[in-house]
């Protein structure tokens, strides 16, 4: 089955399942994969911290990347998946208009998720991150293989 995951949301996908997330610029898309249980989900966060609207972040945790990323973490387990087998990946947090943007959002959302990353003692295994230029991640669940497509390049994270 497909998934696609749009802005401010985030999905879980079993053995043959493909999660497919699009324009990646600011945004942060966070893979997280258990190669045993097969199972793997996908991020697709607008916003570094959630405390900017604690309404808006109960209502959707998917659109911030403090939220976000602990919801995948406690899904991924709930279906199996173990801390000591996750694989990690990240793609987007860039600069989709240039250096003249004033929030730098991109790389807010990069610094939010490396220090959840960092507390939790978990590391990047792949990261496509920053830059100018918008990304489409396809994440193949039955062999953790994610392809990241910028324009007509295709490469394998």
């Amino acid at each position: 089955m497909r998934h696609v995951v749009q802005v401010g949301d985030m999905k879980i996908g079993i053995d043959g399942d493909v999660v497919v997330t699009h324009a990646l610029g600011s945004c942060l898309g966070f893979m997280l994969y258990d190669p045993v249980a097969r199972v793997g989900g996908l991020l697709h966060a607008m916003l570094p911290l959630s405390r900017i609207n604690p309404q808006k972040a109960e209502a959707n945790p998917y659109m911030f990347v403090d939220t976000g990323v602990v919801r995948l973490f406690n899904e991924i387990y709930n279906r199996g998946g173990k801390k000591s087998r996750l694989v990690a990946k990240a793609a987007g947090c860039g600069r989709p208009i240039g250096n003249n943007e004033m929030f730098k959002i991109g790389e807010r959302n990069y610094t939010v998720l490396k220090k959840l990353l960092w507390k939790n003692n978990i590391l990047l295994d792949a990261e496509a991150v920053g830059g100018t230029v918008s990304r489409t991640v396809h994440f193949y669940i039955s062999s953790g293989k994610i392809i990241i497509k910028t324009g007509q390049q295709e490469t394998e994270l």
